[in-house]
């Protein structure tokens, strides 16, 4: 065990390694807020550090890991100076060398939206000059703040292709450290370092696209994205623009719920779907047309009772 604690875990330093085996420094008692059934509830828990984890912490917009360590379900896992906290459903003994396991699934797929994101990014900001101010990570979709207060539409369907030919061409992404001193960090682009930072900062690098400090996990080549879909923009704060999107496996997730819509709809509608739109606007107009006739049979009723009842 180091007396030093420090920024970079095995986690970001091996993105794809899916177990690892260290050494519980601490575990104690406590309590953790979580998300049950899309509800915020604390529940009783142990608080556990060890030598080194694989599990990456939450921090950079991108969310925590779930996983087991030696069987025990991790509940969260948060960055606390230079630790990484992880909250599991039962504890440990101080010392004990121990197995954790990733849930590769939801690792992988943060992998491919934050890699995504930093391309988005990097290429909105060449093509168009489009700042990012912030983004979000979600469960399903994800978007970008961008500072603009509108992107039209053809320029969405150009950064889409660029961004995936950058993909189609296979581009190698490097992630080196550098000391938190080193002068050529300020040659980098960064939002900011965590004011309790310890030890190296990571520096993630597409090849000819973008430099930039991060914290998070990302894919060694831009070829495991497979795809990235720009689904829409919507108007966001202070002028800015918020581009949704979604990558890799969410992409081909995306279309077969899609897919699913359509077929829902093409059942009901009795038609194909390119019929869609114009039968559903027809429905709108009739449903009108109906609620007018009833409004007006209501009042010629109530006129007419009126009237019955003064005679």
């Amino acid at each position: 065990y180091k007396d030093t604690v420090i920024m970079v875990f095995y986690c970001q330093r091996h993105c794809y390694e899916k177990k690892y085996s260290t050494t519980v420094v601490a575990c104690k008692p406590a309590k953790q807020e979580i998300i049950v059934n899309g509800k915020k509830k604390k529940i009783d828990c142990y608080e556990t550090t060890f030598e080194d984890t694989v599990m990456f912490p939450e921090g950079g917009g991108q969310p925590d890991d779930r996983g087991s360590v030696d069987g025990i379900s991790v509940l969260r896992v948060l960055r606390r100076g230079g630790e990484a906290v992880h909250y599991l459903e039962k504890p440990l003994e101080v010392g004990a060398v121990v197995t954790q396991q990733i849930d590769w699934k939801r690792r992988h797929d943060h992998m491919q939206q934050h890699s995504a994101q930093h391309l988005i990014t990097a290429v909105a900001d060449t093509m168009y000059g489009y700042a990012t101010r912030s983004w979000y990570l979600g469960e399903s979709v994800s978007y970008i703040e961008l500072d603009t207060e509108k992107i039209p539409k053809e320029e969405v369907e150009l950064l889409e292709e660029a961004v995936n030919q950058r993909i189609r061409d296979a581009t190698p992404v490097h992630i080196v450290e550098y000391d938190a001193l080193d002068p050529k960090l300020k040659e980098i682009r960064t939002r900011g370092l965590p004011e309790d930072i310890v030890g190296p900062v990571r520096v993630v690098t597409i090849e000819n696209v973008d430099t930039n400090m991060c914290c998070g996990t990302h894919v060694h080549n831009l070829a495991d994205l497979q795809a990235i879909k720009l689904l829409y923009t919507e108007k966001g704060k202070s002028n800015k623009t918020l581009l949704y999107f979604v990558a890799g496996a969410r992409v081909l997730r995306y279309f077969g719920e899609c897919i699913t819509r359509e077929t829902q709809l093409t059942a009901l509608l009795h038609s194909c779907p390119s019929d869609h739109q114009r039968l559903v606007e027809k429905n709108q107009k009739d449903l009108k047309k109906c609620a007018e006739s009833v409004d007006t049979w209501g009042r010629q009723r109530s006129w007419i009772t009126g009237s019955t009842r003064t005679t």
